[in-house]
């Protein structure tokens, strides 16, 4: 979930598939865990929602979830028993948090669901309770809880993302969150993907969010459901992490042969351009300039990551280099092939 700290539009609720179809490839990761969720209004993010479902299956050691502020999507999931929380109108709500450390089969039906989530939460009460500040994930409220979890797992506002990310690496974080896949060319997150600090998940592509009511319809990637929530379609989003995955160590399938009719070289820079990630020759071991969409392929044991069109050469330049025939393409990364047996550099 985002919050509209920032004054612009970044309200966006997650879909519970799109959690799952990602979060199934992390399982073993999380057993014995602290899991927080720092972007999160606990009674609507559906990540909360997972993770409390799952706490058993995953071996979650604990759950925390904190929101920012008042939430303009109404209850759709939980209802909030905790009095000092309940007796708030919706608009004037205050931040709050929940920590839970077990979740039972309370009604006894055999398996854990939302019932035996609710249950817990109306009957622990120190399950739930108000934050002094404003939750934002950078006050020292919200900093103390990131300190003691062990891995982070939200969508953090878009706006943000600079400032999250920066946090979780300031603080050696393990974490699994979604983003914008142009965010791998901002100055402050390119060198952590260039370095192998952060790489991409498993999911991508363009993906339907829950925004609230006071967000204006759009003739393109919006919706209004059965219910009259509200929904955009988001494009390029993926998921950044710095947990490892099998995904990561899966070469791509080469089978483009290198001539230099179909790989043009760059007007301003020794690199040759390939247009689509499918199309990276097999037999080149120069530099090659590729869509941000390889991202989603890179596998550090095959290729190594020199820079991009804008930062490489250990500066950032002014001016992009991926130019042919005096125009200039979309943002392109920068790779080489590594050595493998019988390869050599061309």
């Amino acid at each position: 979930m985002h919050s509209s700290r920032s004054g612009r539009a970044d309200e966006f609720y997650t879909q519970l598939s799109l959690i799952e179809g990602e979060l199934k490839h992390y399982r073993t990761h999380f057993k014995g865990k602290v899991v927080l969720c720092n972007c999160d209004d606990p009674f609507e993010s559906n990540f909360f929602k997972y993770f409390a479902i799952n706490f058993n299956s995953l071996g979650l050691k604990k759950l925390i979830a904190t929101c920012y502020s008042t939430s303009p999507i109404v209850y759709t999931q939980l209802v909030p028993f905790n009095d000092e929380v309940s007796k708030q109108e919706p608009c004037n709500r205050k931040p709050y948090k929940i920590e839970i450390t077990e979740v039972t089969d309370e009604n006894q039906d055999g398996r854990i669901d939302l019932a035996d989530v609710e249950y817990l939460l109306r009957n622990k009460k120190n399950a739930l309770t108000l934050l002094q500040g404003d939750g934002d994930f950078r006050s020292a409220e919200c900093t103390e809880l990131l300190k003691r979890a062990d891995i982070i797992v939200t969508n953090p506002p878009f706006s943000l993302f600079r400032d999250y990310v920066t946090q979780l690496m300031e603080h050696r974080k393990a974490f699994v969150i979604i983003g914008n896949q142009n965010a791998i060319t901002y100055r402050e997150i390119f060198p952590l993907v260039r370095d192998n600090k952060i790489w991409l998940g498993y999911m991508s592509g363009h993906f339907w969010f829950a925004v609230p009511d006071t967000y204006e319809e759009k003739t393109t990637d919006f919706k209004i459901d059965e219910n009259g929530q509200k929904w955009r379609r988001m494009g390029n989003i993926c998921w950044f992490t710095n947990l490892d995955i099998e995904k990561r160590h899966e070469n791509m399938t080469l089978f483009r042969n290198f001539t230099p009719e179909a790989y043009p070289k760059y007007d301003n820079y020794n690199a040759i351009e390939v247009s689509r990630t499918a199309d990276i020759p097999c037999d080149y071991y120069g530099v090659m300039g590729v869509p941000i969409t390889y991202m989603d392929k890179f596998n550090p044991d095959q290729f190594e990551i020199l820079g991009d069109s804008r930062y490489h050469d250990g500066q950032d330049f002014s001016d992009d280099i991926n130019v042919i025939n005096g125009k200039t393409l979309y943002r392109r990364i920068l790779i080489r092939r590594k050595q493998n047996e019988g390869g050599t550099n061309q």
